[in-house]
């Protein structure tokens, strides 16, 4: 009699061990994405947060999700990255959202907008301001999925081949600039250009550029754009805290199990932090060797950044009235932005502006 009980309980046992195995294989099945990133191989932060992510993955599913990241132009260049999720040739791509303002210029608030948030505020705001809903109801129109996976914290003001004095200076400059900021600096006389940051050396080098920026000074540094435009100026007032995303194209996200949704969730958390210590880990040394090395630091003037500041509300006014998606999310982010500088007011900037001047007595 104990016998016979014994065999049923591990019949029982056996039956609950077939049923469970091919639930877990359902739950985490063997899948193997592809990843382009909008950067090259030679911008290791920016590169990197894409194999960061990828590998965090990999290690959260025991190797049974791989996702293979490519470089910029070897699957499709940089720019286009987007698209590639968008059509369906790649599943995930590393990207910054205002590359693609010239599909719609709502795309820009996913990585930043001139006097827009730094990058704790856009990091609030995405996650707990409603950022990230915003934004995914806007980038499903485009067979796209966001999460945030990335930022660079405030970045600098560009390079110059001549020095910016006053608002005059501005007319006719040929600038390298990214996203929705080239249609503030148009309103000033600029006349923006977008390329890849593989470009822009040898457009300074050949005079099609006047002036370019990029991030700051760790990747400034590698780009050299010390040899060939001598006036680093700051702040980049367009970019205080510029985000990247990974873009799942709507579909392939919507086919994972619920478990691989959380782990990719989780590990673009990861490439979010990692970036923005990498960045603040690296810039001061570079900083120093590019000032070392003949740099001109220059502020950009407060004439310069009132009329900046002027022309951005001018294209937001025209922006929102043309354009019902721009208007939602702008309308969402602007009281969310001046709640977060009444608090910065009061606490980090009062101890950030003290121990700033007290470095200098230390």
């Amino acid at each position: 009699m104990q016998r016979r009980e014994l065999l049923k309980a591990a019949g029982g046992g056996l039956a609950a061990a077939a049923v469970a195995k091919p639930a877990i294989a359902q739950s985490r099945p063997e899948t193997k994405w592809r990843l382009t990133s909008s950067f090259p191989k030679s911008l290791d932060i920016l590169y990197g947060a894409a194999e960061v992510f990828a590998k965090a993955v990999a290690e959260a599913t025991d190797n049974r999700f791989q996702i293979t990241v490519f470089a910029a132009s070897e699957i499709v260049p940089g720019l286009q990255a987007a698209d590639a999720v968008s059509n369906g040739t790649v599943e995930i791509c590393h990207t910054a959202s205002y590359y693609y303002v010239g599909k719609d210029p709502t795309f820009a608030f996913g990585t930043a907008i001139p006097f827009g948030l730094n990058q704790r505020m856009i990091d609030a705001w995405m996650f707990s301001g409603g950022g990230m809903e915003l934004m995914n109801d806007f980038y499903r129109k485009h067979n796209i999925y966001g999460i945030p996976a990335g930022n660079t914290g405030a970045q600098m003001g560009g390079w110059f081949r001549k020095e910016i004095r006053e608002v005059a200076d501005l007319g006719g400059l040929r600038m390298r600039i990214g996203g929705f900021a080239g249609r503030v600096l148009g309103k000033l006389g600029v006349v923006p250009q977008q390329l890849a940051g593989g470009d822009i050396y040898p457009a300074l080098e050949k005079g099609t550029l006047d002036a370019a920026e990029w991030v700051g000074p760790y990747d400034d540094e590698k780009l050299g754009f010390h040899k060939v435009a001598q006036y680093y100026y700051y702040p980049g007032w367009w970019e205080g805290g510029p985000m990247l995303h990974n873009f799942i194209n709507l579909a392939k996200w919507n086919e994972l199990p619920r478990t691989y949704q959380s782990i990719v969730s989780s590990a673009s958390h990861v490439a979010n932090t990692w970036m923005q210590a990498r960045y603040d880990a690296g810039n001061p040394a570079a900083l120093r060797r590019l000032v070392g090395g003949g740099a001109q630091l220059r502020p950009f003037s407060q004439p310069v950044l009132e009329a900046c500041y002027r022309a951005a509300n001018e294209v937001y006014a025209e922006t929102s009235a043309a354009n019902a998606d721009f208007k939602k999310v702008y309308d969402a982010m602007l009281p969310f932005r001046n709640d977060q500088y009444l608090w910065w007011q009061v606490a980090e900037y009062t101890y950030d502006t003290f121990m700033i001047r007290a470095r200098t007595r230390a």
